[in-house]
């Protein structure tokens, strides 16, 4: 990090630190008590019931007789109960005075549970957010084996995402998808963004729920969250002790361990979180260049949290996570769709090697809860490298022709992000009809790549004048930037609800580079020496919503929000008419939304219905530039998306658990030029207007039904038996649309037997063998979704 930024930084925390101390305080005065006592259905008490007090420190453990103590300040509050087998739910407390507080649960198989998210950074009811907001629980996550960000496709309406293999993939969210190394379509674990797709974690390990958010999400997730955010929030320790053990063994050799554990070290001080993964598996794919499983691969993640308790309005977290991925075949392609459907999941490629992946991820909290006004405090730290420990396979074929090299040592392709936040807000408990928050960011990335294209004896085959060379291009990219965000809420009336929120984001972006030629004898000859480059960019988002309430559970609201992603530098490239370093400008979006979200039958029933329009300016087009393997990005055209959303989950009678959702997006170019000759950006341009974005199903549909059974002469075993099936509809892989998948259909299912904590399930996926284009490059490289997957899970919690 430049000295520059570093002082920058210096000066802001000590800015913060003097308003910190400004205006947070510690409350010596009246204090009330909120006494109570937590039963069943049927009027039994209810033991180790944890009560946190939602947007604060303070929390408590029912006791034997099922009750509970607390001592808070006056002000108002939202008290969380929850309970193993039990729906958990919220209650608003207006605390003037010491109150008795009696709660009843109900079991979770015949009530949904009340859910609890912080997508706009505080702990909030979603219903009552006016924004498409979608929650899959911890429990959904395990019941659906979701154990990768993609699998959530079409399970959220709208949503879809893909890999080509390599653990990175790309998201799409109504017709706005992530089609370059900056997103657009941003993920968040644990509170910090993940800068890019080298530096983010797919996996879904000890998760406690997944909030995704539609639509643009400008004012307090700022770059890169045009088309929408996902946030991964994983499970906390409380003064509980508990964990989990999981053991999953399946076809094509798939082995997947995990364990976590959650204990307070000193009641109401000092918590430790710890939990990890360990993922194999045997590879989908054959190899025929030597008769072997080309794509096996492992994984192991790891994550540690510890949070202390410096008072009941002060907090300090530390949050560290480690993954280390390798892939003895990242890239599982076939060059054509007609060639890779003639033999599925086989492929001929001579050049073998191992993706070699190690990512860290820590981050540094603080957060006060003061009388008037609460502060909080992240830093983060992202680093990934990146590497093949020898050449990989880039004709896709079993010629001696073309592999990419990037093993050049810890210096190289690797990148390094810092990132900052400050956060002032009011506090939460306060009766105010004013609510607001404010606060800044600060962000620094460094990202030196170099990669070399080898042609081999076989290159001549495919129209290369000369042979074993190898074309080396180095690009180093810094960026740096900041923003300053704000939010203001204004109760109109007990009903009406507004809210307005604008960001106004600044970066700059240095690059230099050049272009080398290594000839056999190992000597090195200069095409291009290092030239430099350097742009900035700013970006005004704002927002608007107003909510109407038509009763505790029901509600319509109508937003309007500005998105943005981040512009930048080409990289140099060996296309001596692609200018080095040509400039990309940020690409913004305008999207307007009408909303209801609606409970009914004492959180029997759920319907959350959602109509959007979104219109897409500067439109950036990144392609895939071969040999070079390096992505040039333009801007171009004008993108139009309209669509809706349906989502339901009902309780129909005890034990039966039923969801569906829809999602419908009709996503088309307006105004599209796509340029063909790069030495005049307005000469010989293919007008694709009318054409559908990647990435982009036009439905997506998911329809699932749990249903659980108690057994035994006390019911203290259960039977429960799921079956879900996901749809999505036609989509196009390439700016053209020559490349698509037409609609398919997944069903997926399992049968778990639970007793005492330990459960035992058979489980299978893709049941009917559906063989469909999971990804494909617009050069015309596809890669298969998964074929059918079966095994069994023990799972012990306690």
């Amino acid at each position: 990090i430049d000295k520059n930024l570093t002082q920058i930084i210096k000066n802001m925390r000590l800015s913060f630190l003097a308003v910190l101390f400004l205006f947070s305080n510690f409350v010596f005065g009246q204090q009330f008590t909120i006494n109570g006592k937590v039963v069943n259905h049927a009027q039994i008490s209810i033991d180790k019931v944890t009560i946190q007090v939602l947007n604060s420190n303070l929390s408590a453990l029912s006791d034997e007789d099922g009750n509970f103590s607390l001592n808070i300040n006056p002000g108002i509050y939202i008290l969380r109960f929850s309970s193993v087998g039990y729906a958990p739910v919220n209650r608003k407390v207006v605390l003037d005075q010491s109150v008795k507080l009696d709660v009843k649960l109900e079991p979770a198989n015949n009530r949904l549970g009340e859910a609890v998210v912080t997508a706009y950074k505080k702990e909030t009811d979603p219903q009552k957010i006016p924004t498409s907001i979608s929650v899959i629980d911890g429990q959904a996550v395990q019941d659906l084996y979701l154990w990768d960000i993609k699998d959530a496709s079409a399970f959220v309406p709208n949503l879809n995402s893909a890999s080509p293999g390599d653990n990175r993939n790309i998201t799409s969210i109504r017709g706005i998808s992530t089609s370059s190394y900056d997103p657009a379509v941003i993920t968040y674990i644990d509170g910090v963004g993940q800068f890019n797709l080298d530096s983010y974690i797919p996996y879904l390990q000890n998760v406690e729920r997944i909030e995704v958010l539609r639509g643009p999400q400008g004012t307090f997730y700022g770059r890169n969250a045009l088309g929408g955010v996902i946030n991964i929030i994983t499970k906390k320790p409380t003064n509980k002790r508990n964990g989990f053990l999981e053991l999953h063994s399946g076809n094509y050799g798939q082995q997947r361990y995990s364990v976590g554990f959650r204990s307070p070290l000193i009641q109401d001080k000092l918590y430790v979180g710890l939990s990890g993964l360990f993922n194999k598996a045997g590879g989908f794919y054959t190899n025929d260049f030597n008769n072997s499983r080309y794509d096996k691969n492992n994984t192991t993640y790891g994550n540690a949290f510890l949070k202390y308790l410096i008072s009941n309005s002060w907090d300090f977290t530390l949050n560290y996570k480690q993954v280390a991925n390798r892939n003895d075949g990242a890239f599982a392609l076939v060059m054509g769709k007609e060639d890779a459907l003639k033999d599925p999941f086989h492929l001929n490629q001579n050049a073998l090697t191992k993706m070699i992946d190690n990512t860290k991820n820590a981050s540094l909290s603080l957060n006060n809860y003061g009388k008037k006004v609460n502060f909080s405090s992240q830093t983060a730290y992202q680093k990934n490298h990146r590497y093949y420990d020898q050449p990989i396979d880039s004709d896709f074929s079993p010629l001696d022709a073309m592999s990419l090299v990037n093993n050049y040592g810890d210096k190289w392709n690797k990148v390094e992000v810092f990132t900052q936040e400050f956060k002032l807000s009011s506090s939460n408990h306060s009766s105010s009809r004013f609510n607001w928050t404010g606060g800044a960011y600060l962000f620094y990335q460094d990202n030196p790549t170099k990669i070399g294209m080898y042609y081999g004896d076989d290159a001549g085959l495919i129209g290369m004048p000369v042979t074993n060379i190898t074309s080396i291009l180095t690009n180093t990219i810094n960026s740096k930037g900041g923003a300053l965000f704000g939010q203001l809420g204004y109760k109109l009336s007990e009903k009406l609800h507004f809210l307005a929120g604008a960001r106004y984001d600044y970066e700059e972006q240095k690059v230099k580079g050049s272009e080398d030629l290594q000839l056999e004898d190992s000597s090195v000859q200069v095409i291009q020496q290092e030239i430099r480059g350097k742009a900035n960019f700013n970006a005004f988002t704002p927002s608007a919503s107003l909510r109407y309430d038509l009763g505790e559970d029901n509600s319509f609201y109508g937003s309007y929000s500005r998105g943005f992603r981040a512009g930048g530098l080409s990289p140099v490239s060996s296309d001596p008419e692609e200018p080095a370093f040509r400039p990309f400008d940020p690409e913004y979006s305008d999207n307007f939304e009408i909303g209801s979200k609606n409970v009914f039958f004492n959180h029997r029933l759920m319907i959350n219905l959602t109509a959007f329009y979104t219109r897409v300016f500067d439109a950036q087009v990144p392609t895939f530039v071969l040999p070079d393997a390096v992505t040039i990005t333009k801007n171009t055209g004008e993108m139009n998306s309209k669509g809706l959303e349906v989502e339901f989950n009902g309780k129909v009678i005890p034990g039966l658990d039923i969801f569906a959702n829809f999602g419908y997006t009709h996503a088309r170019y307006a105004n599209f030029n796509m340029e063909t000759s790069n030495d005049d950006y307005s000469k010989d341009n293919t007008q694709l207007k009318g054409n559908r974005p990647v990435f982009t199903p036009d439905w997506t549909g998911a329809l699932g039904a749990n249903y659980s059974r108690a057994l035994g002469a006390e019911k203290e075993q259960e039977l429960v038996f799921g079956i879900y099936g996901k749809y999505l509809g036609d989509q196009y892989f390439d700016l053209k649309n020559n490349i698509d998948q037409k609609a398919y259909g997944l069903l997926n299912g399992n049968i778990t037997y639970k007793n005492d904590g330990y459960s035992f399930s058979i489980w299978g996926q893709n049941l009917t063998n559906e063989t469909y284009i999971d990804y494909a490059y617009d050069f015309g490289a596809v890669h298969f979704g998964n074929p059918m997957t079966y095994g069994v899970t023990l799972r012990k919690v306690f």
